[in-house]
């Protein structure tokens, strides 16, 4: 995706903020929360069309400095019949800064809690979907910030209201174009309407060619006349769930963030994990590295990891507040060349993406050293905000936020699952049934082929040995480093030093072998570092990670068939009920936050906190559509 151009906050002599871009306004002169009252709220129903309602979901086409968000959230706080949930989806192609983002608030006089809590959580302005979760969960914005026509045909959600609204066609015909209006169009059905400043004929004409019917209204201040319309097309909609109970098998990474992602929507969640406690997989390892993946072309492994790493900052900042912190630390982590070749190659990356450095920088040999406290063989990638976390504390922060909406069941292990009428059973290993639900959600790790009785997916089982470096035989460590393997700070006195990667190796002894090939690939990155260690005896770990073969996590409900011939991931069958979260590989620290909101999104038929395309390459079907390859060795 091509990186982003900031605005920057501009006024003009009577105060009303200016884009040089555009050479426009970004609102009315006579204020812009009164503007986003009367257009755009009134102009669409509300707050009426949204009272009792479990969910109502708004769209807008240009987020700008946030007033009609704002003006949204300040109506829906205000009314006593509000909707459970609300959602608010937006486009951007110029975001601004926090700092430009409170100012332009403070003058329009927009609610001071309201824009201080949206600043909190405003994300690292990088292309792409974020999801920002307000008012304690009720609030949901999504912002997509780049090019209103290629990210409105991402959008993977069914609409109720839009605002229309932008710059003057004349300044930016773009946002008023007809792709814009078709994506629009596409998100819509019979209850759908629309509402604009904007009664220009190429406007009305546009709109009623993507199918919409529109009319005239009574303007905004001194403007004569504004748009209303409602799309003309009919599309089904979903139903809300009543019986709003589910299973899920698994209380690691993935089953725990499921857990709690749908306990926040109301679902009485019962998990049952087969070992004692939680987190005894690769779950329960001592610490992981927690950082994205960038690329050159910026493809699909590189988009997903990023939007994890901002979904789950969020993430742990909502339990930290919550009051159940997990135990991470935001250190930065560096992430090393293996060469001066491979030292261009990552400079390039840096350039060609233009991330914001709070995000990504270039650090050469010499900054990495001194970062990391250890001559570092060559420069790298510096993720400031990267870090360390304990993924049990994580497993267990999201139990606790989650609360008496999630039963545990430790020590239930699943032999079977089957759909009996209108419920699908986990039964044990005399055929006994252990718990039933109307949805069944999968999420432990390579078993869930054998439960799923899915011999078509492509996921396999990685031995990935960690050894533990004691911290009193080597220098200290200050960041995380990568590169051919990773180490982190000290933790309860040892450094985590991984991993090896041994496919269909179901063997949880420690080998002396794997221990020299993690001290090995250490020795590459940090020159020396390792040799205080001599012949000592290593501790360390080892588990069996879940691993799908294009190296993408497998998210969604499962498929009813086992070819796909003559279908496509939207019309292709799928088994009533059974859901999937699994093939984390080691990134689960990175992605099982964000797929655990991605899955709870999609059993509950809300917009998607990602891009569609990324949705449909996490898609289990997608190996039914498409037949897998080979796997490949993990990227560093």
């Amino acid at each position: 995706m091509p990186p982003l151009q900031p605005a920057h906050l501009s006024l003009t002599p009577e105060g009303v903020p200016w884009s040089e871009t555009y050479s426009d306004v970004y609102h009315s002169a006579a204020g812009a929360l009164a503007q986003a009252e009367h257009v755009f709220l009134a102009g669409n129903g509300l707050p009426d069309r949204w009272r009792s309602r479990d969910s109502f979901v708004i769209l807008e086409t240009g987020f700008g400095l946030g007033n009609n968000f704002l003006a949204t959230w300040a109506a829906w706080r205000a009314d006593p019949a509000r909707c459970s949930r609300l959602h608010f989806i937006s486009v951007e192609r110029h975001p601004f800064s926090k700092a430009d983002l409170l100012a332009a608030h403070a003058a329009s006089g927009a609610a001071a809690d309201l824009s201080f809590e949206l600043s909190q959580h405003w994300p690292l302005l990088s292309p792409g979907c974020h999801r920002l979760e307000l008012d304690h969960g009720r609030v949901i914005l999504t912002l997509l910030l780049g090019d209103a026509a290629v990210m409105l045909a991402q959008v993977a959600a069914r609409i109720d209201a839009i605002f229309l609204d932008g710059f003057a066609p004349s300044k930016n015909p773009e946002m008023w174009s007809l792709p814009v209006f078709r994506a629009l169009a596409a998100l819509s059905d019979s209850d759908t309407t629309l509402a604009t400043w904007s009664v220009s004929s190429h406007v009305r004409e546009g709109l009623a060619q993507a199918g919409f019917a529109v009319e005239k209204a009574q303007g905004f201040s001194g403007k004569r006349e504004m748009l209303l319309g409602r799309y003309r097309g009919a599309r089904p909609r979903f139903a809300t769930a009543t019986d709003k109970r589910v299973l899920v098998i698994g209380a690691g990474l993935a089953g725990t963030s499921a857990a709690e992602r749908l306990a926040a929507r109301g679902y009485a969640v019962e998990i049952l994990e087969a070992q004692d406690e939680i987190a005894q997989g690769a779950s329960g390892n001592l610490a992981g590295a927690f950082r994205p993946l960038p690329s050159l072309d910026d493809n699909r492994l590189s988009r997903i990891t990023r939007a994890g790493f901002i979904y789950g900052l969020q993430h742990l900042t909502t339990l930290h507040e919550a009051g159940h912190p997990v135990l991470w630390e935001a250190c930065g982590v560096l992430h090393l060349a293996r060469s001066g070749e491979q030292e261009k190659k990552q400079r390039a990356i840096v350039d060609a993406l233009g991330l914001p450095a709070d995000f990504l920088r270039w650090a050469d040999s010499a900054e990495a050293t001194q970062r990391a406290g250890h001559t570092a063989a060559f420069g790298g990638w510096w993720f400031p905000q990267g870090g360390w976390i304990q993924p049990a504390s994580l497993c267990q922060a999201n139990l606790a936020v989650a609360g008496q909406r999630v039963t545990l069941r430790a020590g239930q292990g699943v032999s079977a699952i089957r759909r009996e009428g209108q419920e699908w059973q986990a039964l044990d290993a005399e055929g006994n049934v252990l718990a039933s639900a109307p949805q069944l959600v999968l999420a432990n790790a390579y078993d869930a082929r054998r439960l799923a009785s899915a011999d078509w997916l492509p996921l396999r089982a990685a031995r990935g040995q960690v050894s533990h470096l004691p911290m009193a035989q080597i220098a200290p460590l200050g960041v995380v480093v990568c590169g051919q393997g990773y180490i982190t700070p000290g933790i309860g006195g040892h450094a985590a030093l991984g991993a090896s990667f041994v496919v269909d190796d179901f063997d949880l002894g420690l080998r002396e072998d794997e221990h020299a090939e993690n001290l090995a690939k250490l020795g590459r990155m940090l020159p020396g570092m390792g040799e205080a260690l001599g012949n000592a005896e290593l501790n360390g770990r080892v588990s069996l990670r879940p691993v799908s073969i294009d190296r993408l996590p497998m998210v969604g409900q499962l498929p009813a068939l086992m070819q796909g011939d003559g279908y496509n991931l939207g019309t292709l069958p799928r088994q009533e009920g059974l859901w999937l979260i699994t093939g984390f590989g080691s990134r689960g620290l990175v992605w099982s936050s964000l797929c655990g909101e991605l899955l709870a999104a999609q059993m509950c038929h809300e917009p998607l906190p990602v891009e569609r395309e990324l949705a449909e390459s996490m898609d289990p079907a997608r190996f039914i559509i498409s037949p897998p390859g080979n796997l490949a060795q993990p990227d560093d």
